[in-house]
This record gives structure tokens, C-alpha cells and sequence, in this order.
């Protein structure tokens, strides 16, 4: 992965949006994290999509320029619904927009997901229900064939962004020229940048500056 720019913004509060913001401009230049295999394997283990074990695996036996093609495949999944989320957020999803979402159920259709019974433990979250009367926990699974598995789960992550989450409630950061997107979790839904300690700080700075102005 590149050094010589900002390591991956994950703020979206959910793993489709930070997907999104792989491609942003978080403060004045505009930054791409995914612009090549090594760049999208680092970039799926931050963000919990990929176990570590599966991109070591993929990274030993997979040629270079296969993962640079995978890549290329995660470019155009985040371009293509980068539209769809900028048309959308601020109002719930309705039953209508499901034409649009073809291509997203095309590729799903191909991946290799199933599940199994595990036991309940702390190590996963999403298994850890405090009202669960069960000792015992579904978990979700992939079959990693070959690189292209690895697209698989920006696509799973994109589909429960439509199917599980309110898009009255995906924003914009307010930030004049950033471009990151987020799920706005916090009580009473007042949130306006992507970080009060990046655009929020700059808004306050840019606040003060009018006001020692006039």
C-alpha cells in the first residue's frame, strides 16, 4: 500500500459507505486507496472484510497483475453505486429502487457465501446478542477460490447498506470541499462532518475567522 498518502478513512460507520470512500477527497486532494491489488487486500483487512489468513493466502498465490484486476472490478462496483447513494441519501429506500440494484444482485449471485452453526463467543460481535437464549451463533462464511472472491464482500457489504440501513440517515460530510460520505448513528441524527476533529475543526476555524472579521 501506498505510503505517501493518508492510511484508509474508515468513519462511515458502516463497512458499504467506507467502501464508497476509497475514492474521496477528505481535505483538498483527492485520494484513492484502491489503485491497485495490494492497495484493495490491505485495504479489505482494515476494514474487517477479509480475514487476514484468507489475504495472505491470495497474496502467495495469486499473480500480481490478477490482483491488480481484481482491483480494477472494486473500482467500478464503488463507481457505479457512488451515483446510486448520492441520488438516495436523506430519504428511506423505496420497493422501486430495486431495478436499479440488478447489477448488484448479478454479481451476488455468483459468489460462494454460506453459513455455519459456531459457538457463541466474544471474538465476534455480531454473535454476541445479549437476549440470545441460544449458547450457539450463525456465522457467515466464504469460499476463497480465487481472487475474484474478494469482491464479493464489498458486494455483500453494499447490499445490507440497502437492505438494513435507513438512507434517511446517510449523509455528506459538510465540509466545502470533502467528499466522505457516513451513516449518521448518533442521537437525535445531528451529525455533519466525517471528523469533528478534521472538517468540524476547520468549520470552527473558518467560523471564528468571520466573526474576528466582522
Amino acid at each position: 500500500m501506498s505510503t505517501d498518502r493518508p492510511p484508509p478513512i474508515l468513519i462511515a460507520d458502516h463497512p458499504g459507505l467506507d467502501f464508497l470512500n476509497t475514492l474521496a477527497v477528505p481535505v483538498d486532494v483527492e485520494v484513492e486507496w484502491l489503485a491497485n491489488g495490494e492497495d484493495l487486500l490491505a485495504w479489505l483487512r482494515q476494514a474487517g472484510l477479509v480475514p487476514g489468513h484468507v489475504r495472505d493466502a491470495l497474496r502467495k498465490s495469486a499473480a500480481a497483475r490478477e490482483l491488480d484486476t481484481v482491483a480494477a472490478q472494486a473500482r467500478d462496483l464503488r463507481n457505479w453505486f457512488k451515483p446510486f447513494v448520492a441520488k438516495h441519501a436523506g430519504k428511506p429506500l423505496k420497493s422501486g429502487t430495486l431495478r436499479q440494484l440488478e447489477p448488484l444482485n448479478e454479481l451476488l449471485a455468483r459468489d460462494d457465501e454460506f453459513g455455519q452453526i459456531v459457538v457463541r463467543d466474544r471474538l465476534h460481535p455480531q454473535e454476541n446478542d445479549a437476549n440470545a437464549a441460544s449458547g450457539l451463533a450463525w456465522r457467515a462464511e466464504r469460499r476463497w477460490r480465487s481472487p475474484e472472491s474478494l469482491i464479493f464482500p464489498l458486494a455483500r457489504s453494499l447490499a445490507d447498506l440497502v437492505c438494513t440501513e435507513d438512507f434517511t440517515y446517510v449523509k455528506a460530510c459538510e465540509g466545502p470541499t470533502c467528499t466522505l460520505v457516513f451513516l449518521d448513528r448518533t442521537r437525535g441524527h445531528a451529525r455533519r462532518w466525517c471528523s469533528m476533529a478534521v472538517c468540524g475543526n476547520r468549520a470552527k476555524q473558518a467560523a471564528y475567522r468571520e466573526r474576528a472579521r466582522e
